[in-house]
Formats: C-alpha cells, structure tokens, sequence
C-alpha cells in the first residue's frame, strides 16, 4: 500500500524538477524580454479573459516563476483551486501635457494628459536571474488583460497624433504601469448670465464599464488630491486656476455600483483680452460722442458726424465681437454692457437734436438770431433803438422839475389795452413796481447753451457712475460663485 504512494509522490517531484529546470530556462540571464513574455503569456499559463487573482491565504496562482516552484516543492504552498477574494486595486494619476484655447460659442476645451493605471498581477512575476527590471510589453498589448477604463462626462476624442500613444511595462513582483495617452475635448459648464466674468468648469470621469466595484476599485496613486502638471504644459489661452480629483459619489451615479474617479479642472477666462478687445474700445467710444457738448450749438456738420460715426464703429465692433459668443436666452453681462453703451452714445445724439431745435427756434421779442453770426452784434441795432426811447422820453429830460415827472402819464397794467387817465401816482403801487422789474423771456441760443453745459457734466458722471458699479457688481457676484 505505501509503494504505490511513494512512486506517485516521485513522479510528482520529478514533474517540478522538470519545471523548475524549463523555467529557470526560461528566466535566465541572456534571454530577451520578448521570450520572457512569450513564455509567461502561454495559453496554458495565462488568460487575459480572467482577472488578475488577488493574493491571499487561499490563493496559489501556480507555477508563475522559479520561486513559486520552489515554494510547491517544498511544500510551503497547496494549490488550490484557483478562488480569488476581494476586489483588484488599480492605482489611477494623471498628468496634464497641454491645454489648448476654448471655444467661446460651445465652451469647449481641448486637455492633452497621460493616464497612469497601474495593477498587481501575480501570473506576470519572474525571476531576478534575468537582466531586465522591467519587461517592454508593447508588443504584447494584445495578450495581457487590462482594465476597461473608459471616460464618462466629457465631449469627444481627439485622434492621437502619432500611432503609438500607450506604454505597457511589467515589472518582477508582477506589478503593471499601463501609460496612455488621451487627448479629450470637454463639453464644460459656465455662467454665461456674468459672461465673461465667468470661471467655467470642466469635467470628466473614468470607471469600469463592465466590472462593479466589488471586483476592482479604482483609486488615485498616493491619494492625490491635485493633478500633476507637466513641466512643459502650455496653455494657449486657456487659464487653468484650479483642479481637484474626487471620486465619485454613488448616488449621483447613473449606473450604480462601479467604482469612478472625476477630475474637476476649473478654468478663468483672460480678462485682458476683453478689455482690449470690449470694454476699453467701447469706453473710448462713449466717451468720444461726449466730445460734441464741447462743440458750437450750431455747429451741425461737426456734431452730426461724431455722433452717427461713434454709433455705427460701435455697432461694427459689438456685432463683430457677438459672432463668436455662445448664443443663449438669458441676459449677459455683454449684453448688459452693449445696451447701455448704446444708449449713452443715443442720448448723446439725442442732446444735439434738441439743442439744435431750440437753439433755432424764434425768439419771443421778435429778434431772430442767424446761424454763424455773433448775437451781440446782431441785438445791437434794437438795444441803440430801445436806448433813443429812453432819452427821448419826459423820463430823460433833465430840465423837468420833479413834480411834473410825478404827475407824467404812465402805462399801468391794470389799465388793461388802453391809456391810463391817471397819473403814476394813482396807479397802484405794486403794479408799477411788477411793470417796471419784468424781465424778458431767456433767449433760445442761451437755453441751448445751458443744455450743453448741463450735459457736460451729466453725462459723463452718469457714464463713470455705470463703469463703477458694472465692474464691482460682477466681480463681486464671480467671488461669490467661487
């Protein structure tokens, strides 16, 4: 009974000699990585349809390397029949390479980073006695199982630039630092009601898509909270402010029980750029078609000009600028800034119509003023007239005694269209008084020119009162967003 037994248990031990023999073969010094490999992914050996086996008390992966016979040998290790327990860990980190310019009309960013995943699977261990610390695996993407990470919440795949955008190594413990490259056009969120004082946000999420996180679970390398920047990372006019890396919470995910990591980049616009290019040409603008207060009132040509011109550049340079801003339904801070703008260089406009109208108008005491002309000169003639009368009448004559002049005849208001029967000492004293201390009706012209000086000041304080609080209402309404 017992010899039956000791030649099973011989044959068993000359069947791990043998294998131990092949694979230290296999594993020594002088032997490529491609022949290394060829032989750890041999259909017998290794099947990259099965996950990797999560090491634990329970689990013999089987003969994978040199030492693992030598554990079977010597009978430190049973096999088993191949249970696995727990979930298998792959370690996520990205790299940011470069960041290129948005799309104002979709609010699309196009990101160019490295995606790092890296596993443990105890099938791809071999032994020191080879040369290699790592074993080049690109060759064999094909043949090695690896995670099916693919990328939820984002826009759309850009086409690598070159064919090969991926790097495989296998190290000897049997770890996998799987590298690729990914180049993504994010779809992102801003607040376009305080455009372009908004700080848009972009993101996207990597899981599983057929593995629940009861079988692997994905966390980020180190517990990251940042990602990490390339030293050459260029940003063509998209500012990155800030990033963060989460994991996803279950409850906001639509497919339930996966394991998920989100990537939140947070991105500013560049302010100077609309300056240069809105608001400091529109303030340049309003600011010009103030230009004509300064001008003659009669000055027709000149004010016409600055005010049509100043309203259609700034009609050129919105209309100009509106073609590339994304189109929605609410009010923007554009929007804002271009109605008001337009309505100052209108009611500049506006001021001149009115100026000139009254300015033109048939003044009450029947001189009427020429355009181009001196006023003065042009009243002169009635004012020498109006001064003759006064010498000329009882009131100049010097040679009257005073009691004549008191019992002259005058015009008194309560005597209605007729002459007055009495003297001025029986015409009622307030109405003599109220006759004499009645002033003529303001002239048109200098109604005119008080309106431009009224304007003077108005409207550019008016202008400058709208700049303070536009700026400060939106800047402090993007602090409070942040």
């Amino acid at each position: 009974m017992g010899q039956p037994w000791m030649l099973v248990r011989a044959a068993a031990i000359l069947l791990v000699t043998r294998q131990t023999l092949a694979l230290s073969d296999i594993f020594e010094e002088g032997k490529s990585d491609k022949e290394i490999l060829d032989n750890l992914l041999r259909a017998t050996r290794y099947d990259k349809r099965l996950l990797p086996p999560v090491r634990d008390a329970d689990f013999c992966c089987g003969l994978q390397s040199p030492e693992d016979v030598k554990l079977v040998s010597s009978n430190q290790v049973t096999p088993s029949s191949g249970k696995q327990r727990g979930s298998l860990t792959v370690n996520v980190s990205v790299l940011l390479l470069s960041l290129a310019s948005p799309d104002e009309s979709s609010l699309k960013y196009e990101v160019e980073f490295l995606l790092q995943q890296q596993w443990y699977d105890p099938r791809l261990r071999y032994s020191n006695q080879s040369q290699y610390s790592y074993l080049n695996a690109i060759h064999h993407h094909d043949d090695i199982w690896l995670p099916d990470t693919y990328f939820i919440m984002h826009g759309d795949f850009k086409d690598p630039l070159i064919p090969v955008h991926f790097s495989l190594r296998i190290y000897r413990n049997g770890s996998v630092n799987y590298l690729m490259r990914r180049h993504l056009i994010l779809s992102c969120q801003g607040s376009l009601n305080i455009f372009p004082f908004d700080d848009p946000k972009c993101t996207f999420s990597m899981e599983s898509i057929s593995y629940e996180i009861t079988s692997i679970n994905y966390v980020w390398k180190n517990d990251e909270d940042v990602l990490r920047k390339s030293p050459s990372l260029t940003t063509l006019n998209a500012y990155l402010i800030n990033n963060q890396t989460l994991i996803c919470p279950i409850q906001s995910s639509w497919r339930g029980n996966y394991s998920c990591l989100r990537v939140h980049l947070i991105f500013t616009r560049d302010r100077a750029f609309y300056f240069t290019t809105v608001f400091i040409p529109g303030i340049i603008l309003v600011t010009s078609s103030f230009i004509t207060f300064w001008l003659e009132w009669n000055a027709v040509p000149a004010r016409v000009m600055i005010g049509v011109t100043t309203m259609l550049n700034f009609f050129t340079t919105s209309n100009g600028f509106r073609s590339t801003l994304p189109v929605v339904s609410n009010l923007t801070a554009m929007n804002v800034w271009d109605g008001v703008c337009m309505c100052f260089i209108y009611a500049s406009l506006l001021e001149f119509v009115c100026v000139n109208y009254v300015g033109r108008k048939r003044p009450l005491h029947n001189v009427v003023y020429r355009p181009g002309e001196n006023p003065f000169k042009q009243r002169l003639p009635a004012v020498l007239s109006r001064i003759g009368i006064i010498l000329a009448s009882p009131l100049g004559d010097k040679k009257r005694d005073s009691t004549t002049v008191a019992n002259e005849i005058v015009t008194c208001p309560s005597c209605g269209p007729n002459p007055c029967s009495h003297t001025n000492n029986g015409c009622p004293a307030e109405a003599a008084v109220l006759q004499v201390r009645k002033k003529e009706p303001p002239h048109p012209i200098r109604v005119a020119k008080t309106i431009d000086v009224i304007a003077r000041i108005t409207f550019p304080t008016a202008f400058a009162v709208f700049l303070i609080f536009f700026f400060y209402h939106y800047k402090s309404f993007t602090n409070a967003h942040e």
